[in-house]
């Protein structure tokens, strides 16, 4: 499996080797082998699925501690562009952002730990989009920033995506006090 590493500390894309015959395909979607050379050792508790038509914008969500979670995250179907937000108080790389494009067609995968503003867009119809998560779902933790803010100026690549009306609501990164640190 190979491994891409960002300007921001902690962000990985894996691209895993795909096997390939007249039958269709075998792929390793997950080993704690490939974490080792970064020295993270993510336990998974709770897999999640959304599907998604084209245009459709979820985040960008987060769970404060101790509920934080980190985040494998990939598409079985379509492509999406998937942001991380660095939410990390004493980060020389607070409020910036990596956007890694998720392919079905690469099955690439994104790591994305704790401390960070997660969402993406679908861009093609039935985005099948999948994360495995290092803590549960714990509801009074929700967090969120603003998908648009100006002052992380994400690029979502399209005009005028479709959001949720929670997520519409969201607060600025100015408005916002971090639960993360370093």
């Amino acid at each position: 499996m190979e491994s891409k590493t960002y300007h921001i500390e902690g962000l990985i894309e894996f691209i895993p080797r795909v096997f390939k015959d007249d039958r269709g395909f075998f792929l390793e979607t997950f080993s704690q082998k490939m974490f080792e050379p970064f020295g993270i050792d993510p336990i998974f508790v709770q897999d999640n699925q959304s599907v998604s038509k084209k245009g459709v914008l979820r985040g960008l969500h987060f769970q404060k501690p101790p509920f934080a979670q980190g985040k494998l995250v990939r598409v079985a179907t379509g492509k999406a562009l998937d942001v991380a937000v660095d939410l990390r108080r004493g980060s020389v790389t607070y409020g910036e952002y990596v956007a890694c494009l998720l392919d079905a067609e690469r099955h690439n995968m994104f790591w994305v730990p704790p401390g960070f503003a997660h969402g993406f867009v679908a861009l093609e119809d039935d985005t099948a989009f999948l994360y495995k998560c290092t803590d549960y779902y714990h509801q009074p933790s929700e967090g969120g920033l603003l998908w648009n803010d100006p002052a992380i100026g994400i690029d979502w690549g399209i005009a005028e995506p479709l959001v949720s009306p929670k997520d519409e609501i969201l607060p600025l990164l100015q408005d916002f006090n971090s639960p993360f640190s370093i």
